[in-house]
Order: structure tokens, then sequence, then C-alpha cells
């Protein structure tokens, strides 16, 4: 898989939509439920949404880097770095989401994530720039 031009993200994007479907049938086969997750507003239940979202977030912008690197000739390292780094943003976002909903002192854990798409996005934007 060439990192160079975002395969990987492509691959990743697609797989990441249907764990999302997958994610959301799950979750919405008890939504009908008044009390599940202590109600609608509990800060579990708000935190498994926020994962959900997450997925399908993380996927799109997955796809969009694959179509960015794609026009990036001659680019540097920078760019297969982004790329696993987009993906290990993706994949811990919502896995952290869910780490936190059940033990909330964990939320430092979220600078995984954070860390890991920042980085991704700083150094996509500068390729960008720079060609």
């Amino acid at each position: 898989m060439d990192l160079y031009s975002g395969e990987l993200n492509l691959v990743f994007a697609w797989v990441w939509v249907c764990v999302g479907i997958l994610y959301g049938a799950a979750l919405g086969s008890r939504f009908h439920e008044e009390g599940w997750m202590d109600g609608y507003g509990s800060f579990r239940r708000r935190l498994y949404r926020l994962a959900h979202v997450a997925i399908f977030a993380l996927a799109m912008l997955n796809l969009l880097f694959h179509f960015t690197a794609r026009s990036l000739e001659g680019a540097s390292v920078a760019v297969p770095i982004a790329s696993l780094a987009f993906v290990i943003g993706a994949v811990f976002m919502p896995v952290c989401c869910l780490l936190v909903a059940h033990r909330p002192k964990l939320r430092m854990a979220f600078a995984v994530p954070i860390t890991s798409l920042l980085l991704a996005s700083v150094l996509t934007a500068w390729q960008v720039i720079a060609r």
C-alpha cells in the first residue's frame, strides 16, 4: 500500500464507514429506552454518541486526505507520516470516547488522538502550501 498516495486512508475510510454503520445500528437498537445509560442527556450516553459521530467524521477526513495526497506530486516524507497519523487519530478518538464514558478521570487520554490529528493536519497543510 502506497502511503504517499493516501491509499491506506481510502481503504481505512470505507472500513470506518462500515464500522460506523454497525456501531450506530447497535446504539440504535436501544435508543427508544428512556433510561438506557442513565437517560438521553447522561455523560456516558453523550460520549457514546460522540464516538459514533467521530467515526463518521474521521472516516470523511481520511477520505479527504486520500484525495489531497493524490494531488501532491513529489511530496516529502511528511505525507506518509500524516497518512498514519490520520488513521491513528481516527481509531483512538472513538476509543477514548468510550473509555472516558466509563472512566471520566482518564479524559487526558484524548491527548493521543488530538495530537495525532493535529500533527496530520499540520503536515498536510504544510505540504499543500509548499507545493
